[in-house]
């Protein structure tokens, strides 16, 4: 373990926080000046944070590095605890690069733009310290931390229904987040001791009753987030509604703090609840891939079949999660990191593409790629990714996932069977509606609500923001260790801690049944030499 007395991750967390108090009174009429500045505090984190991590981050210790503790309210036992791990630090820079891009992305936001910019870099540290964080109470504030800017930027900012949308963002997951604070007061009361330490949590002896019911509860709140089937309903609505750079940060980085928290808490906290709960996330992620690929056909809104592929690559992540294997949790690992990067490259495009016609709605759509020839090859690049094409982090991903699936001995054949083909109708399903967007969008002739408009090509900013995603893209599907040497040592470990917790439930592998979600059974004779 690496402790530092510069207090480097506290930094990170209150530097955008504090540089976003002079923007309301900053002078400035145009909102030239606040622009700059931002992107100057956005550019500043981004690079403190790749040397940070670059100078003092040890990346074959899984343990957690760059130690923060301080007592900040001692009369309710809250600590300012940081640290980070393998399944932090590519998160963290994944929220610096995508909020730096997406900062760069608002240059044209007129309508109070100190607002706007300061609610940006409030959003910056919260999603920060939600990954820092190692006190489950200062996880929570950080996590409601975050939910304000979004709420207050998409009722702003937004489009026709923006009221609708961000109330119902605000409910579902501020409703799904007293979940997290319940379960932590639980833990913390648990045993002979008090605590909201996320290792001394960790230490505690659970019944296997309790760890059941915390476990459902972090499910549900991680779930609406993620978003998971029937939980997801607010995404779309949001992603609609929301101006292009919040959607970047909406899909890029806020869905991946879900992720996170289902392999912080879940299954690191509560492994023996995970091997009776994991046959139900397969079969979770099963349905989050079918149902929102088929819903994906049926929109005619850009953004809303863009959200609801973002619903479909999640599953892949609970896939991953739920399998028992390195490989899988790797495949988890690198599918959020992935799908961070395209879904931001994503939504910026289709914010582009709406900056100039006015309209997100396909139908009024058409023939556009003759005029805006980059915009068509970078939306068509970033649609390839998403659609997991050889060559590019999508296709490594989702490949990670089912490799890690098919090879593990926690199932039996039958339900591993089931459960690949029917993620692979996804998979086939996927660039059927991304190339029929694509159809829509660019190709045929002009639509003629379009004729009176000037579609101009994409600008060098918009270019650069829009490659400054998809060469790592590429780079991570050339050569995946770019991300997942980030993070190998910890999942290997994560994975260990949940295979020696198979015995303590069932002695053979999960059988495709009615009964699946009372399992009886699991084999790890053949799970020992998963990890070498």
């Amino acid at each position: 373990m690496i402790s530092m007395q510069f207090p480097w991750l506290t930094a990170l967390i209150l530097f955008p926080l504090i540089a976003a108090l002079p923007l309301p009174v900053l002078p400035d009429k145009s909102g030239k000046t606040v622009r700059w500045y931002t992107l100057g505090v956005a550019l500043t984190e981004f690079a403190a944070i790749l040397y940070i991590f670059s100078e003092f981050y040890d990346f074959q210790n899984p343990g957690f590095q760059l130690v923060e503790s301080f007592s900040w309210i001692p009369q309710i036992g809250l600590n300012w605890s940081l640290a980070v791990d393998g399944l932090s630090l590519p998160l963290i820079i994944l929220s610096g690069l995508i909020t730096t891009l997406a900062i760069l992305a608002s240059w044209k936001v007129t309508n109070k733009p100190r607002l706007f910019y300061a609610l940006m870099l409030v959003m910056y540290s919260a999603q920060i310290g939600v990954f820092a964080a190692q006190d489950m109470l200062l996880f929570f504030l950080m996590w409601e931390l975050e939910l304000v800017p979004v709420y207050l930027l998409i009722a702003n900012w937004g489009g026709q229904k923006r009221l609708y949308a961000a109330t119902k963002f605000i409910l579902y997951t501020a409703a799904a987040s007293i979940f997290i604070l319940v379960a932590a007061l639980a833990m913390a009361f648990y045993g002979d001791t008090v605590t909201f330490n996320i290792t001394e949590l960790g230490l505690k002896d659970y019944s296997f009753g309790f760890q059941l019911l915390m476990y459902t509860a972090l499910l549900i709140a991680f779930g609406v987030k993620l978003p998971i089937f029937p939980l997801h309903t607010w995404l779309p609505d949001a992603h609609s509604e929301a101006p292009a750079p919040v959607s970047m940060i909406l899909a890029g980085v806020l869905l991946k703090m879900a992720g996170y928290g289902l392999i912080r808490f879940n299954i690191e906290l509560f492994p023996e609840a995970h091997t009776s709960f994991a046959p139900a996330l397969a079969v979770l992620g099963v349905v989050n891939i079918i149902y929102a690929s088929l819903t994906a056909f049926g929109q005619t809104n850009l953004k809303r079949r863009m959200a609801y592929s973002s619903v479909a690559h999640m599953g892949f992540v609970l896939l991953g999660l739920a399998s028992f294997t390195t490989l899988g949790m790797s495949g988890a690992m690198l599918q959020m990191v992935s799908h961070g990067l395209i879904a931001a490259a994503l939504f910026f495009l289709s914010g582009v593409t709406y900056e100039r016609t006015h309209t997100l709605m396909m139908d009024k759509l058409g023939g556009m790629g003759q005029q805006m020839p980059t915009v068509f090859a970078l939306f068509t690049a970033a649609s390839m990714a998403s659609l997991a094409l050889p060559g590019m982090s999508g296709f490594v991903s989702e490949l990670t996932v089912f490799l890690g699936l098919t090879s593990s001995d926690a199932y039996s054949t039958s339900f591993k069977t089931v459960v690949v083909i029917l993620a692979a109708v996804g998979v086939i399903l996927t660039p059927i509606y991304l190339l029929s967007m694509l159809r829509e969008v660019f190709y045929g002739l002009k639509n003629p609500d379009l004729a009176n408009l000037n579609l101009t090509d994409a600008k060098p900013r918009e270019a650069f923001i829009a490659l400054c995603l998809l060469v790592p893209i590429i780079a991570i599907g050339v050569y995946p260790k770019l991300a997942t040497q980030t993070y190998d040592v910890k999942t290997v470990q994560v994975a260990a801690q949940v295979r020696h917790a198979l015995p303590t439930v069932a002695d053979h592998p999960f059988e495709f049944s009615p009964q699946l979600f009372a399992p009886t059974v699991l084999g790890v004779e053949a799970q020992a030499g998963l990890v070498e």
